[in-house]
């Protein structure tokens, strides 16, 4: 009842203090005193949250933390359950990490798109640290073990102070000018916020995003995150596994070479013995030369005595066939004398016929024309007679076709005149003039 009554009537608030009276159980919760010049509280730090810390508590540490007012009733103890803890006077650092984080990567520096990858096999490695520092250490031996012939340049830079940021920048911007190396690795060992607040420096984070070779932040331990993290091309939890990304593994290559030369021993394995099947199939097929040319030979002899028996057949057959036209051409072959002797008698026949029938034709002729001449008008008109045409052309048989006083034509032998009928025999009514 009275922790329900404190932990609703007082909410979460960030206190201040130093640490003291500090247990690390073994079930991994926290147990200290925060006290300050005049009061101490108890309290009381969960598994789970102490795990997300990015610092180790320890004992006379200078904190602000973030709790719930509740009461340990197994004890009648009053305490504070922690949530959140930070190091005295590390919200301005945390402020300042958190604006320029964002402003970083409003500009993209923090895109996957501009990440590059890292060389499978690098000719060099560089390092960017302090010649003391212990990360140094680990990076050098790390990379003897795994790859010993890789050649390593370190390019020194203070990792701690006022000067250092500074320091990280330019030795960064040496490597990319010099070029020596393949990849770069910057790192440090662990150490509270302050410890590597020269990481999160934006001339650092500039210095990376601007380098031309592919770099790696080992920065830290595994929950330690800086402003060099989200720049670099690769993100390593220390500085150890950072020089396991960049360099390759011996052993593991030195396997892979033996699985590499056993597959190729069993490829040229399988290759000879089926070379060695194919050769001996050829050899088996190959001929001696005096052979084949025997052969060859015997086989020229046999097509020479085919061909000479198909020519004699041929010839045989053609002077048959000759012969055989030779006698139809006999029997069918034309009497040309008679044939000339019936063309001549035919022929004069012909003209015979031609002159009998030109005879008749010209009698015929004769004949037309004496009754053309007796039947032809201008004979009779030349005799005296006359053709009487009534006005419209018509020619008068008949004085009853006439009328008196009718003007008529008359066509004579030579010429024609104008007549007018005076009284014919049978005429029609006078006509009007």
């Amino acid at each position: 009842m009275a922790r329900d009554l404190l932990e609703a009537g007082i909410p979460p608030a960030w206190i201040g203090g130093e640490i003291s009276n500090l247990t690390l159980a073994a079930s991994g919760h926290a147990y200290f005193s925060l006290k300050d010049g005049g009061a101490q509280v108890r309290c009381v730090m969960f598994r789970h949250k102490l795990s997300m810390l990015p610092f180790r508590p320890q004992e006379g540490m200078q904190v602000e933390l973030r709790g719930q007012v509740t009461l340990y009733e197994a004890r009648g103890e009053f305490q504070i359950s922690v949530g959140e803890m930070r190091s005295a006077g590390l919200g301005r650092l945390y402020e300042a990490f958190e604006r320029l984080k964002a402003k970083l990567q409003a500009e993209g520096l923090f895109d996957n798109a501009r990440k590059r990858e890292l060389p499978a096999h690098p000719a060099a490695i560089g390092i960017v640290t302090s010649p003391a520092a212990a990360a140094l250490r680990d990076v050098v031996s790390t990379l003897r073990r795994r790859m010993p012939g890789i050649p390593v340049v370190l390019y020194p830079a203070q990792v701690q102070g006022e000067s250092s940021a500074k320091q990280i920048a330019e030795a960064i911007r040496a490597a990319g000018e010099r070029k020596e190396v393949d990849a770069l690795i910057i790192c440090r060992g662990g150490g509270s916020i302050e410890d590597l607040w020269s990481f999160n420096e934006e001339i650092v984070a500039r210095a990376v995003a601007d380098c031309p070779i592919p770099t790696i932040s080992g920065v830290g331990h595994e929950t330690d995150f800086t402003i060099c993290d989200f720049v670099a091309d690769r993100r390593a939890p220390t500085p150890t596994a950072a020089a396991e990304l960049v360099s390759p593994n011996r052993e593991h290559l030195a396997l892979q070479l033996e699985q590499t030369k056993r597959a190729l021993e069993r490829a040229l394995g399988r290759l000879l013995m089926d070379k060695t099947q194919q050769l001996d199939f050829l050899g088996r097929r190959l001929l001696h030369p005096g052979a084949k040319l025997r052969a060859q030979s015997e086989r020229l002899g046999a097509l020479s005595q085919t061909l000479r028996q198909r020519v004699q057949t041929a010839f045989e057959q053609g002077r048959w066939r000759l012969q055989l036209a030779g006698t139809r051409l006999a029997r069918h072959q034309p009497d040309l004398a008679g044939q000339r002797q019936s063309l001549q008698q035919r022929q004069a026949a012909l003209l015979r016929a031609r002159d009998r029938l030109l005879e008749r034709r010209a009698q015929r002729l004769a004949q037309l024309a004496s009754t053309l001449t007796a039947l032809n008008p201008e004979a009779v008109l030349a005799r005296g007679y006359a053709i009487v045409q009534k006005q419209d052309g018509r020619a008068v048989k008949n004085p009853a076709e006439l009328a008196d006083h009718e003007k008529v034509t008359l066509t004579l032998a030579e010429g024609s005149a104008e007549a007018r009928i005076e009284r014919p025999q049978g005429a029609q009514a006078q006509l009007p003039f």
